[in-house]
């Protein structure tokens, strides 16, 4: 099984070109949090505490428009793309064509000219003879006169038909190497230096900017609320910090959308390395700004809240240069802009998002609920559960896409059968490295001996779930690739709806571990409902029936 996950075949190098460094972009952000909250640990258990509540009602919020937004952008930039390649390309076929009809019928028309020339000249020399002998009949003197005009007139004759028949070789010569595949390359040439329109890109934009910009408010203006309903109340100790670090972060959620609309126009046109670039650059800011601005300038959790906002800015500057050198960001027309294509396939995803988000946020909350010290070990387990097997979810959605796309449904059953055996290797992995190194590594997070000791009792939870995370990760992605978003959202809807009474019961039984118990179910139906789609071969997997 071994050699046939990590085969070096074509489907491999792609699997390698594609979906690592996209899995590494997904997993970038989720790996700076981690840091974030190992660094913010060392404030104490209420600071981490505070945060952690702060970053999931943030997520809530984010992810609900951030979802939608990244997939629709992505399949609908990659059709475009494809679209507008296909046009160059048969408009290069065109211009071929044309330029050797052109040759040919010159050179047709060449030989037409010679052969009438030719025909004229025996007609002009025969007209000749006679006209001579005739000459004969009459005086010595005309005779040499109008002899003499006639060997004048034919030598005219020949040297216009030596110079047709000269261009008629040239002109050969020139049909048998025809500049047109030099024309043709030069024209896709200038068309591939040419940027491109895309409406879907624009469009993107504008509804990433706009969202932004909502979601921004929503969090200023109605903090303390939100941190109610978060479990939050206002005699917490961890409602100041919580308001400060939700507020201040709540500034950076514009260009927090509108670079993953980018990165959704970049995964577009199968450029998944300038995300990455970007990524990493700003992440690599925030990890080195977060000890500055708390520890340096004694901001606290507002210090952690600014190096993360300055980090998305910086991810968004490097984002939009790069997309200006290749699409034309202003449509010809607004009507060019596909806002109704956004709201209809966006509509099935929020629904999908909101059940995601609401199951993992509810834990969050209820959690909060029980102290800050079980919810300070709470968001270190769950930081660590949700960053790794996010890794799996990159290697799905990038490669599978344009397999189903082009109707290669060979290399679409080859590439999930692939996809999913990567994951189930890579859940294996990190289930056996997190058991061994959580309890372990649980010491860079925090100090506190009451923390650290809820989480070493969740470490089998975060280790032992995780080949059923990356399974239930390459499941959504291999269904995102065929565009099966219907499916995908009724049936996390359903698993919401069965995993949300497990939350309050088990929470409320058990506690902490009640908690994880429940996270453990709705992951294990999420992942059975990717199963039984594909396995049962329905909805768009038909083709696997045959």
């Amino acid at each position: 099984m071994g050699s046939l996950v990590f085969k070096k075949d074509d489907l491999g190098k792609e699997i390698a070109r594609i979906a690592i460094p996209a899995a590494l972009a997904l997993a970038a952000d989720p790996i700076a949090s981690l840091i974030d909250t190992a660094v913010i640990g060392h404030l104490g258990p209420v600071q981490i505490a505070a945060v952690g509540v702060s970053i999931a009602l943030f997520n809530q919020v984010s992810r609900i428009t951030v979802f939608p937004i990244v997939c629709v952008t992505t399949s609908s930039v990659a059709e475009e793309d494809a679209v507008e390649e296909v046009t160059v390309e048969k408009e290069g076929q065109d211009l071929e064509k044309r330029l050797a009809n052109n040759y040919q019928s010159s050179t047709i028309d060449t030989e037409t000219t010679v052969r009438v020339e030719e025909q004229e000249s025996d007609h002009n020399v025969e007209t000749h003879t006679i006209n001579s002998e005739m000459t004969y009949e009459n005086t010595s003197g005309k005779q040499v006169n109008v002899q003499e005009q006639e060997n004048e007139n034919l030598d005219k004759d020949l040297v216009v038909s030596n110079d047709r028949k000269d261009s008629q070789f040239d002109s050969d010569r020139t049909v048998d190497n025809p500049p047109s595949t030099t024309s043709g390359n030069s024209s896709m040439s200038k068309c591939e230096n040419k940027r491109k329109n895309i409406p879907s890109a624009s469009t993107a934009l504008v509804v990433g900017g706009v969202l932004g910009l909502l979601q921004t408010m929503l969090p200023i203006f109605a903090a303390k609320p939100l941190l109610k309903f978060m479990g939050v109340h206002s005699d917490s100790p961890m409602l100041r910090p919580a308001r400060q670090y939700l507020t201040l972060r709540s500034l950076g959620a514009p260009v927090i959308l509108l670079s993953l609309a980018m990165q959704g126009v970049f995964r577009g046109f199968k450029d998944t390395k300038t995300p990455l670039y970007a990524t990493v650059a700003g992440d690599v800011s925030n990890i080195i700004l977060d000890p500055v601005f708390m520890f340096v300038f004694h901001m606290g959790v507002s210090g952690a809240a600014i190096a993360h906002v300055i980090s998305q800015y910086l991810i968004s500057v490097i984002l939009l240069w790069r997309l200006m050198q290749k699409v034309e960001l202003l449509p010809p027309s607004i009507k060019d802009l596909q806002f109704s294509r956004f709201l209809k396939n966006g509509g099935l995803l929020l629904a999908r998002v909101i059940a995601v988000t609401f199951c993992q946020t509810l834990a969050a909350s209820l959690s909060a609920r029980h102290g800050s010290t079980p919810m300070a070990a709470f968001q270190v387990c769950y930081e660590i559960w949700l960053a790794t097997s996010l890794l799996s979810d990159g290697l799905a959605v990038s490669i599978l896409a344009s397999a189903f796309a082009r109707k290669d449904y060979r290399k679409a059953i080859a590439a999930t059968s692939r996809v999913l055996q990567l994951g189930l290797v890579l859940g294996l992995v990190l289930a056996v490295g997190l058991g061994i190194g959580l309890p372990f590594a649980a010491r860079l997070f925090t100090k506190d001996n009451n923390v650290l000791h809820l989480i070493i009792i969740g470490t089998p939870f975060v280790a032992a779930t995780q080949p059923i995370n990356t399974l239930a990760f390459v499941l959504d992605g291999v269904n995102f690739g065929l565009s099966d978003f219907a499916y995908c959202a009724y049936s996390m809807v359903v698993v919401a709806m069965m995993s949300i009474p497990c939350l309050f019961v088990l929470s409320s039984s058990n506690g902490f571990v009640g908690i994880w118990v429940a996270l453990t179910i709705y992951m294990t139906l999420r992942a059975l409902a990717g199963v039984w789609r594909v396995g049962t071969g329905t909805g768009p997997w038909h083709f696997l029936r045959n």
